[in-house]
């Protein structure tokens, strides 16, 4: 089992950026976190990478479904999306909830993540 679902876009990055965030909030999902990869490792290490970005999605109504049934399940939050220039264009790339999580033995909690996966591929192929 791949442990994320992606595609390949043929727009420039800040395209493929602000259209990923209008996919998802479409699909309910807030992105609480924005990490420039690229700006944050030049700032720290002074290395050059290319423009990439690590958007934090949560959901927050079935956020809440999963808090209620796992409460540590907070350390696997929120999901993440990657957007990254790529050669001839850009990709956005989603965790899938299901992989992540299939250590923890919560049949409630994997009922949540496959709704979640579901939503997460939704806004991948509306992107």
């Amino acid at each position: 089992m791949s442990y994320y679902f992606a595609k390949k876009l043929d727009a420039p990055f800040s395209e493929a950026v602000e259209r990923t965030i209008a996919a998802l909030k479409a699909r309910g999902f807030g992105v609480l976190t924005r990490i420039d990869v690229q700006s944050t490792l030049k700032e720290k290490i002074g290395a050059d990478f290319r423009p990439y970005v690590i958007l934090g999605a949560c959901n927050p109504k079935m956020a809440h479904e999963a808090l209620k049934a796992e409460d540590k399940i907070g350390t696997m939050l929120p999901c993440n999306v990657v957007v990254q220039e790529v050669d001839g264009g850009t990709e956005v790339a989603a965790v899938d909830p299901v992989a992540s999580m299939q250590a923890i033995q919560n049949a409630s909690l994997a009922s949540i993540a496959e709704k979640v996966r579901d939503e997460l591929k939704a806004v991948i192929e509306a992107i």
